[in-house]
This record gives C-alpha cells, structure tokens and sequence, in this order.
C-alpha cells in the first residue's frame, strides 16, 4: 500500500504511528511509537516526536524541535525553531520519572516563536503568540501575545496573527478579517460568529 505522506529517506518512523495524508517529514527527524500525527503537517529538519505525542492537522514544525510525551497540538500550530517543551517540573538524572510525564495543550491556531520554552502542565490557550526566547511559567490565555523571561501578557492576537487593539468600548476588528473581538472580563471572544 503507498504511503499518503512524505518521510525523507534521512528520517526514521517507528511503527505503530498514524500519519495523516500531505503530512511531511523532513531530513533526520525522528518519529517514534504511537504517535498520532494529522493530515497536511509538515515537521522539519532534526525534529524529534516522542512515543504517544498526538499532532492536529496542519500542524507546522521548525527545525530542532522535540516534542516530548505529554505534548498534544490541536490544529494549525505553528512551534517554532529550536522551541522547547519540558515534561518533567523536576528532573534529575538519577530518579526515574516516566510515569510523571506532565501533559502540556497547544490549542488551535497557537503560535510558539524561536527558541522559546514551554514549562510542562501550563496549556497554551488557542490563537495564542508566544513570542521568540519567551519562557512560559503559567497558563497562557486564548489570544494572548505574551514575551521574555518569565514571559508575561504584553497584548492580544487575532486569529489571523495581527495585534488586535481595542477601543474604549474593549471592541476590536481584524484589518484582514474583518473578525470583530471583544475583550470581556479579561478574555477575548469573537461576537460576529
């Protein structure tokens, strides 16, 4: 049966995994065990997926990334180069601690930038920026644009990436959407769906 998805012949797929057709995996990366991985990702060069990782569609990898177990991206998350998640809140190497593995959300759409880090247990709310070298301690809001160590909310995002500012009236419209946001309470909804 042919395969429905790209592996370069660098790279290495352990079985069993579920690849969803159009995905890519570029030169030496490795996929390991049960991995469920959607349809039209693309995971770059040097990249490392963990046993059990699940993948949305349309799921974007930059090179150096590994993504360890306890990682779930929902769809359209964009981890940037050199990325970093955590899985174990302390780890030592002389104490075993597989069965510690903390679980980490990428919610849809969210953005991780270059080189930041992703403390284990602390979920990444949808449409979320996190920006390049950021730290991220704590739970990170849908919508939030959030920089620097430890990283902190500067803002909010649109869905289609642009810095959403808000009137007086804490309304906001996407200048490519024409989404209209609404901060209330100190969350972001979208009021014209």
């Amino acid at each position: 049966m042919e395969k429905k998805y790209f592996v370069h012949e660098s790279s290495y797929v352990d079985e069993p995994c579920a690849i969803g057709s159009g995905t890519k995996i570029w030169h030496f990366s490795h996929v390991m065990k049960d991995c469920e991985i959607g349809k039209n990702c693309n995971i770059g060069q040097n990249v490392v997926i963990s046993p059990s990782v699940k993948l949305g569609n349309n799921v974007k990898i930059q090179n150096n990334v590994s993504v360890y177990t306890g990682v779930i991206c929902e769809d359209d998350v964009f981890l940037g180069p050199s990325m970093v998640f955590t899985n174990v809140i302390n780890p030592r190497s002389g104490v075993i601690r597989r069965d510690e593995y903390m679980t980490t959300i990428v919610k849809k759409g969210a953005t991780i930038g270059a080189n930041a880090t992703i403390v284990c247990g602390n979920d990444i709310g949808k449409y979320a920026f996190i920006g390049a070298g950021a730290v991220v301690t704590k739970e990170v809001a849908d919508y939030s644009l959030v920089v620097g160590n430890p990283a902190k909310q500067i803002g909010w995002m649109s869905e289609y990436g642009e810095r959403l500012e808000f009137n007086s009236e804490g309304i906001a419209i996407c200048k490519h959407s024409d989404k209209v946001y609404e901060l209330l309470n100190d969350k972001v909804i979208i009021t014209d769906e």
